[in-house]
Order: structure tokens, then sequence, then C-alpha cells
């Protein structure tokens, strides 16, 4: 291949696709200066250590995920309890006392939500799917999948501090993403979306029509249209690229990548490695833990 060739590409060859998950598109949508250093810079700058709400997080995920390859007899809530001490993540909480505090409080958690799961294998965990639509080759994982009377459920575990609501399941973007693709592997009707709060047990859900399906679609693919001309301007001129503006927000207080970003850090003072968590302060010597 001459020079000119290598420069200017194959004549009449179609656009490659843009392969994102649902993560990347809502990261691009967020903060197009975040999206740059976190899927396009190499070396990608470094990072903050982890926070404790997404050790917390993490943990809980693994052990849900565990449960299910766990024998019949030890599939169980307290089994699942236990799953969490073994998966446990002691990074963020600030002090060992915090740390083995939120410990017990996840390992109940979890184990109040298993007492209302059906304990018999579903479609799918951890089942990971993709579709190509339009410009989007889209991929991702879904946290489990539930087979209900021949229907499909997306089922997206959350452990944040905050209830969701039947709304919040009504207007994201990712699970809907994932009633598309799940529908389209399977060819399998798949509309019934939930979050699943563990903390608390509560199920917000949203049953999705074709057409509210496929606007979601028509945005994600939307999105990467923006997206993909944005990394092609990044291939050509790199970080002097100014499709990668900062958007600054009160989302800034929690980046992982502040520390690259003035923008960022002029909004107010980075949030502690526990703000996620419920408990503001560490807990006094000799303080009850309960």
């Amino acid at each position: 291949m001459n020079e000119a060739m290598a420069q200017e590409g194959f004549a009449g060859m179609p656009t490659p696709s843009y392969a994102a998950s649902p993560s990347r598109l809502l990261t691009w949508l967020d903060c197009p200066r975040r999206y740059r250093m976190q899927y396009l810079d190499r070396p990608r700058p470094a990072v903050r250590a982890q926070r404790g709400h997404t050790s917390v997080g993490l943990a809980v995920h693994n052990a849900l995920r565990d449960w299910w390859d766990l024998p019949d007899a030890e599939r169980t809530p307290s089994g699942g309890s236990e799953l969490v001490r073994r998966s446990w993540i002691d990074v963020g909480f600030g002090d060992p006392e915090r740390s083995m505090l939120w410990r017990g409080r996840a390992q109940r958690q979890v184990a109040a939500y298993l007492e209302g799961v059906d304990p018999h294998q579903p479609r799918g965990i951890e089942r990971t799917v993709s579709m190509h639509t339009g410009p989007l080759r889209l991929q991702g994982r879904v946290d489990r999948l539930d087979d209900r009377n021949g229907e499909l459920v997306v089922v997206d575990y959350k452990t944040g501090r905050r209830p969701v609501t039947d709304d919040d399941a009504r207007t994201s973007l990712p699970l809907a993403l994932y009633a598309a693709t799940v529908w389209k592997m399977f060819r399998q009707v798949c509309l019934h979306v939930e979050l699943h709060h563990v903390p608390t047990g509560r199920v917000a859900a949203h049953t999705h029509t074709r057409e509210s399906i496929a606007r979601k679609v028509a945005e994600a693919r939307s999105i990467a249209v923006d997206a993909r001309a944005a990394d092609a301007d990044y291939a050509q001129v790199g970080v002097q690229s100014q499709a990668f503006a900062a958007r600054p927000s009160a989302l800034c207080q929690w980046c992982d990548f502040r520390a690259h970003c003035p923008p960022g850090q002029a909004v107010g003072p980075e949030k502690s490695d526990w703000a996620g968590l419920d408990e503001p302060t560490p807990p006094r010597p000799g303080a009850s833990q309960e």
C-alpha cells in the first residue's frame, strides 16, 4: 500500500461501526473530557483510589453472581451472605472499623434480598450481549436475565444509597438497550426491565413498548454518531482535539480523573472515599456498630 492510500483509506469503503457499551455512551453524554481520558488517552491518566461505595457494589454484585453457582443446598440467603464475606473488598472506607461495619451491612442486605429470589437457575447471569444497529455495535453485560412465562426480563442490581423508582427503570438507556439486544439475540420478546435495589429490596419496573424501545435505540445511534466523529478527530490530532471539552457539573466531585481536569476541580471539593456511603463520619471508638 502506498503512502497516499494509507492516509486516505480505501475509496468507497463504509465508515467503520462504533463499538460501545451503554456506559461508554453515557460517559460521552456526561463529559467528553472524561470520555477521552477514560477511553482514548494512552497511556490512560492515573485514576484516584477506589471509593467505599464502589467496593460495596462490587462485592455485592460478585456475591449475587456467584450465588447461582452454589450447590442447590447452599443456594440460600445465608449462602449469599457468606459470599459477600469472601468477596469483600477492603478499599475506600477510611478505617478498618467502617469497612467491617459495611461488610456486615452488605451481608445482611444480600441475605434479605435473596429471601425473595427464586433459587432456580434464570436464563442468564452476567450474560454478555451484543447487537449491530446502524452505526453502533452495542456490547454489554446483563446482571441477570429471567424467563417469565415465555418473555425475557432484564434485571439490573443497584446498591447505591438512593432507592430506585419506576421512573428510573422507564428512563434508563442501558436497560432499554439491553432489552433490545436480548430480544434480537434470543429472538424472544423482551420489553420488561427491572432495577433491583439490594439495600431496600425495592424492585423498580417498567414495561416498554416496541415504540419506546425503538426510540431508545435511535437515541443510542445518535450518541454513537457524535462519539465516533470525536474519536476520528482524536485519531488525527490527539489531545489537541477540540471535541472533548469538559462539562463541569456536580459529578466532577466524584470523577476518577479529577486530578487531570482544572475545570472539574473548580466545581467544588472532591468527595471523600466514603462519601457515597450513608454513614457520614467514622464510628467513634467503642461505639456500637449495629
